[in-house]
């Protein structure tokens, strides 16, 4: 079920923006930049600014065209509040993240687009309960938007235990993606000069994503991404059926797909105690009026 109906020249659009913010990770491969300990304080406003208007954008343009109505607005409002409380429960610790798992589950149940929302909204809700507002908030956004996104997209026909795997390891893969793509968005600019696992401005592209590689492997890979990956994995194998259960059910009783429709006047009913006389069709309100006659050829009778 897609509750965010993702009309083709929308997904045109959000895939532009995607291309986009992309860049903003990986430009200093291809442009040289002097690697600095401020971590991007310069572009990543710039991002923020994109980002949080191509989402409102988005929504918008949805509830206008019909795309989204209250009640998926509504259980996007609940879905990332509930997201933004689970964080706080295990960041910090081992890499352990409790905030991917539901993410995963209701980017599979209600569509990409609002994967792709949930995804952000849920980190930027998150960052203003934990005072985590800085320069790597849009960062974290986008990569998170873009999981939702892809638990979206999963084949729809599975259910069951296959579906579960496919989830499961899903959200494994994610998770290292996510810790990748968060390396990169600070790696040239905080690891300093003349080592081993330093950006070298200019330098060919294959040797910066080997020392990439090896900066990623070494710092997050084996540890925290590790235990990221874990937590999401196990969480949609122990819960993932009971809450796909539940969303699948709130989304039936909220019936995001029922079409909406207007029934016809019913006919005003006829017997006794309805006020009109006992064998008398009363006519509806399309019936055209009749002229009385009356039988046989010849005049009335004298009175």
């Amino acid at each position: 079920m897609s509750v965010l109906r993702v009309a083709p020249r929308t997904a045109v659009i959000l895939a532009l923006a995607s291309v986009a913010a992309f860049a903003t990770f990986t430009w200093p491969f291809f442009v040289p930049a002097q690697p600095e300990a401020t971590a991007r304080t310069t572009e990543a406003p710039l991002v923020f600014v994109v980002v949080l208007p191509v989402l409102l954008a988005l929504v918008l343009a949805e509830l206008s065209s019909g795309g989204i109505d209250s009640k998926a607005l509504a259980m996007l409002g609940v879905l990332a509040a509930v997201n933004a409380a689970l964080r706080p429960l295990g960041a910090g610790t081992a890499g352990i993240e409790t905030v991917f798992f539901l993410l995963v589950l209701a980017g599979r149940v209600f569509g990409p687009g609002f994967g792709f929302l949930l995804g952000a909204i849920s980190l930027f809700a998150s960052a203003l309960l934990t005072a985590g507002v800085g320069p790597w908030l849009p960062f974290q956004m986008l990569a998170a938007a873009w999981l939702g996104l892809g638990a979206g997209l999963l084949p729809s026909r599975l259910r069951g235990r296959a579906e579960i795997a496919v989830l499961a390891g899903y959200g494994a893969v994610a998770a290292y993606a996510y810790g990748l793509l968060m390396n990169l968005w600070f790696w040239p600019f905080s690891v300093g000069a003349d080592t081993q696992l330093s950006y070298v401005a200019g330098a060919p592209v294959l040797e910066n994503l080997h020392r990439f590689a090896v900066f990623t492997a070494v710092t997050s890979t084996f540890g925290w991404d590790t235990g990221r990956a874990v937590t999401t994995a196990v969480a949609i194998v122990l819960v993932g059926p009971a809450v796909l259960a539940a969303l699948r059910r709130a989304a039936r009783r909220a019936a995001f797909d029922a079409p909406v429709t207007f029934a016809a006047p019913a006919a005003p009913p006829v017997g006794p105690g309805s006020g009109a006389p006992t064998g008398t069709r009363v006519a509806g309100p399309d019936a055209v009026p009749t002229v009385p006659t009356r039988t046989g050829d010849g005049p009335p009778p004298e009175r």
